[in-house]
């Protein structure tokens, strides 16, 4: 159908020309006519035909286009949300399609509820074991991400999160390379095939060390599971360890070369006296040495041993009741007292350091009754043993200190054990007569505090295997089909319009739709502070104030955050030369290269002839809803925004609009005909 505006125009271009011929003609006939006829029939019949056209196009656009457009925006309303509810019905001369229209729409419907009925029932077993496997896959402790053949990440746990960080760029569809951006790791998944033995493999970072085992999954979609581990600290624990017996081994080698060297000298120098009694001195402080570069070896394996033992949590009272099997045979009460709280341990090294003090303690002092008390420190807990006695001196703590804990040899010592948690003994006499002496050791308090962990909820958007349908990743994008593009839909929020004036961002929200669909829980929402106060007028509009963004970060700190939350993901935006250009003109140093998409635009060219493209029309128009207190602000636009352009991409694939080449054309088409 024509442009309303341009048949409006041609409507009262005839009119007017109508009705200037028809007083041309009227005022000629006046002033020929001989005898005049009446001037009132003369006037009637030269305005007759402009009134005419002007009572004709009243009644086509009451009767005729109007309903034509009402038409054309149910049809678009129909291909985009089939089951709107809240139709309204046709008027004029359509009035008559009503009934057919009725039955179109409601027979589409019923096939519609049909299919989806049919796709549920058929689903159950597999939404059931989608299910299992998400619960499984989060309760799991270990960390493990999988991703098909072109590493997109396809699944990942709550472990892999709190591994990772936050803040790190992990989301489903994201290449691999881009969460752990490895060479050494991109390379290894290029070359493992299906028939490849788990491959195991060490990241180094910033922070941590990252060890992490490559596994092909079994059947026929060549996914590859990734499982990663912390080996931060026993890798630190393994350095010092080679560091330390690279420095005593040298030394054991040398002073047992010169034992050799002054035992064969010795024998050959009997006839000499004093050169044998310098050798006898010589194999005396090396034979001293040697003693204690062993000592200090045999200490180091002891501290080995430890090294190896992982700090797990460890409820106190579990640990008490340990204690007090142990100690029952040796008629030793301990009564724990206070509240128990969770500690992070290696449990049967302390408690084999518990029962030693303990036993010695009743060994020293001739007591068999002791409290043990838990107090919460910062980030510590303090184990208390009391009885009511003597203090330990800190002489016999010292020679405690240097005991072994085992019968056996190459034990580790006290001092070991304190070692591995980082901590010490000490006594502390009572201030009072009638008050306990204590012995404290402050030990580590596990990251679970006093209440239990608490559940995670649940997000469906820890996996998604039908990514691994879509195209590959260095198939040109423009070729690509539009519901297999990953899509990172945004909006700002700025001090003002005039962006070239001096105007800038306070908000930048984006969302990300994937394989056709808008997650609900990747989202990327900040405010920003603009360096310049917020005039009035903008914040009647989104409602921020120059408090709402004082301790917020600067663009030079958010915008780079953006680039990388948007990777190489196609943008969106409605009305997006004002937001492009507000990230253009934010930081010129960083260059977004991605193509964009305009809903705007996109909606003018399926739509010519309607009026109102603005995001309020279209939402009302497509019945979108804004959540209460969204509107107008950065993050509620843009989810709005994502919602339309889903609403579009049926309608252009009905066009024959299939690509993103095809949309950027066809944008382009609808930025022309504004």
């Amino acid at each position: 159908m024509p442009n309303r505006q341009n048949l409006i125009g041609i409507w009262l271009l005839l009119t007017g020309v109508a009705f200037v011929i028809g007083i041309g003609l009227a005022m000629t006939l006046i002033s020929q006519l001989q005898p005049p006829v009446p001037m009132a029939l003369i006037w009637t019949l030269g305005l007759l035909p402009g009134a005419l056209l002007l009572a004709l196009g009243l009644v086509l656009e009451w009767r005729l286009f109007a309903p034509l457009r009402q038409l054309q925006v149910l049809l678009a309303r129909l291909l985009a949300s089939p089951d709107a509810k809240s139709d309204f019905p046709l008027a004029g001369w359509l009035n008559g399609l009503q009934s057919d229209l009725d039955q179109v729409r409601n027979g589409w419907r019923q096939d519609r509820q049909r299919l989806k009925d049919a796709r549920t029932e058929g689903a159950q077993e597999a939404a059931s074991t989608q299910q299992e496997l998400e619960s499984l896959v989060q309760s799991l402790s270990l960390p493990l991400l999988i991703c098909d053949k072109h590493q997109r990440l396809l699944l990942f746990n709550q472990a892999a999160v709190e591994l990772l960080g936050e803040h790190s760029p992990l989301g489903l569809g994201r290449p691999l390379t881009q969460i752990l951006p490895h060479s050494s790791l991109k390379d290894a998944l290029n070359h493992f095939d299906a028939d490849s033995a788990p491959h195991p493999l060490l990241l180094p970072g910033e922070q941590h060390w990252l060890r992490c085992e490559i596994r092909a999954l079994a059947g026929a979609s060549q996914h590859r599971l990734i499982t990663l581990q912390d080996s931060t600290a026993a890798l630190r624990a393994d350095q010092q360890w080679q560091h330390s017996l690279s420095q005593l081994l040298p030394r054991l080698r040398g002073h047992a070369g010169s034992l050799g060297s002054a035992t064969e000298a010795l024998i050959q120098s009997r006839d000499n006296p004093d050169l044998s009694r310098r050798l006898e001195q010589a194999i005396e402080q090396d034979s001293e040495g040697l003693a204690h570069t062993l000592d200090s070896l045999t200490r180091l394996i002891e501290s080995h041993q430890l090294g190896h033992a992982r700090l797990e949590d460890t409820w106190s009272n579990d640990l008490c009741h340990a204690l007090q099997a142990k100690l029952k045979p040796a008629s030793i009460q301990i009564t724990p007292i206070g509240i128990p709280a969770w500690l992070k341990v290696d449990g049967p090294s302390l408690l084999a350091l518990l029962e030693h003090v303990l036993r010695n303690l009743k060994q020293a002092q001739n007591i068999d009754q002791f409290e043990l008390e838990l107090l919460l420190g910062n980030r510590r807990v303090y184990l208390d043993l009391c009885w009511h006695g003597k203090a330990v001196t800190e002489t016999r703590l010292a020679s405690w200190r240097e005991q072994s804990l085992f019968d056996e040899p190459l034990s580790p010592r006290f001092s070991d054990v304190l070692s591995q948690h980082g901590a010490d003994l000490w006594s502390l006499p009572n201030e009072r007569p009638e008050d306990p002496v204590r012995l404290r050791l402050p030990l580590p308090a596990s990251s679970r505090g006093l209440t239990p962990v608490a559940k995670v909820r649940s997000r469906p958007e820890f996996h998604d295997f039908s990514i691994a349908q879509l195209a590959p990743p260095d198939q040109d994008l423009a070729s690509r089909p539009l519901d297999q593009l990953e899509l990172v839909v945004f909006d700002t929020e700025t001090t003002g319009l005039d962006l070239r004036g001096g105007d800038r961002i306070i908000s930048l929200a984006g969302c990300r739709i994937l394989n056709g669909r808008l997650l609900a829980d990747d989202s990327f929402d900040q405010l920003v502070n603009p360096g310049r106060s917020i005039p009035q007028a903008s914040t009647a509009i989104h409602g921020l104030t120059d408090e709402d963004v004082a301790q917020a970060p600067p663009v030079e700190v958010v915008l780079p955050n953006f680039h990388r939350y948007a990777g190489n993901a196609v943008l969106v935006a409605h009305n997006a030369a004002f937001d492009v250009l507000a990230l253009q003109l934010a930081g010129p140093s960083i260059e977004f290269t991605n193509p964009v998409l305009d809903t705007l635009f996109l909606s003018r060219a399926l739509d010519p002839t309607l009026d109102g493209h603005g995001l309020d029309a279209l939402a009302e128009r497509f019945e979108l809803q804004f959540p209460p207190g969204t509107r107008h602000t950065a993050l509620g636009d843009a989810r709005v925004t994502a919602e339309l352009l889903l609403c579009l991409l049926p309608r252009l694939k009905a066009r024959g609009v299939r690509t993103l080449g095809e949309a950027l054309a066809l944008q382009a088409k609808g930025e022309h005909s504004q």
